[in-house]
């Protein structure tokens, strides 16, 4: 979690992290957001109402942290008075990998600064990566340009194996790629060393919304699960529901014949 201040609405617009927290514990959702939240409002001395907007990553992810994510920050949206926008998790990936700075400080992550300048090799392509589990991966294509860079495809879910060859050059960023390189580098990706364990981070998705424009941001805060829900019905339970269901019909269609 992190709370910005965005010097402006428009794309481009400067920014300064006021305060971050994060957990190692992937499985800790729900228990920390609230707390985060407030020590985040204490550190920065301002209160939930005088907040501008609310962000919150919509995945990919797993379930349960995703449900946590969006709906404390929409609950808080809505105790607050205050919008509340989604980016997708990956652009985290994406404006870390690209613009290789948060809060004025360099990143040694950075991926795509040439070797004669500073300047960054338009046309690259950027796969990002996070683990999905089941030995497979999350992922997003960018292509790097003037602007920085643009989704082209994604976000995907599959065996990193399965993940089309890039053109060149192209280079594949994060924990996903870490774990699955032997596969990516097989298919032409030149894997980022220094970010085989970058996750995604609230402060580089704030960057990321201040990037593309606060004004441009969606309200759509649906989450992007990209697989089925592994809790299904019970079948004792299914075939009750749907007894009960049938019955209910023939009730309805006996009353509308007398």
């Amino acid at each position: 979690m992190a709370l910005a201040r965005v010097h402006g609405s428009e794309a481009g617009a400067s920014f300064e992290i006021l305060a971050r927290y994060e957990s190692e514990d992937t499985r800790s959702h729900a228990e920390v957001m609230g707390p985060y939240a407030q020590a985040a409002l204490q550190d920065a001395g301002v209160r939930g109402e005088d907040l501008d907007a609310i962000l919150t990553g919509t995945g990919p992810g797993p379930f349960t942290g995703l449900r946590a994510g969006i709906v404390t920050a929409r609950a808080l949206g809505f105790a607050w008075s205050v919008p509340v926008y989604g980016m997708m998790s990956l652009t985290a990936l994406a404006e870390r990998a690209v613009s290789g700075v948060v809060a004025g400080e360099e990143n040694v992550e950075r991926a795509f600064a040439s070797a004669e300048s500073a300047e960054l090799v338009e046309g690259a392509e950027l796969l990002v990566l996070s683990d999905a589990r089941r030995r497979e991966v999350y992922s997003a294509r960018y292509r790097v340009n003037a602007e920085g860079y643009s989704l082209v495809d994604g976000p995907n879910v599959c065996p990193a194996s399965e993940i089309l060859p890039g053109g060149a050059p192209s280079y594949a960023y994060g924990y996903g790629a870490g774990l699955y390189s032997e596969a990516l580098e097989e298919h032409g990706w030149t894997i980022v060393e220094s970010a085989r364990g970058v996750h995604p981070h609230a402060e580089y998705l704030v960057a990321a919304a201040a990037h593309l424009g606060v004004e441009n941001l969606s309200e759509d805060t649906s989450a992007q699960y990209l697989r089925d829900s592994d809790a299904k019905v019970p079948a004792a339970m299914l075939a009750r529901q749907q007894k009960q269901a049938a019955q209910s019909t023939a009730q309805a269609a006996a009353q509308k014949e007398s």
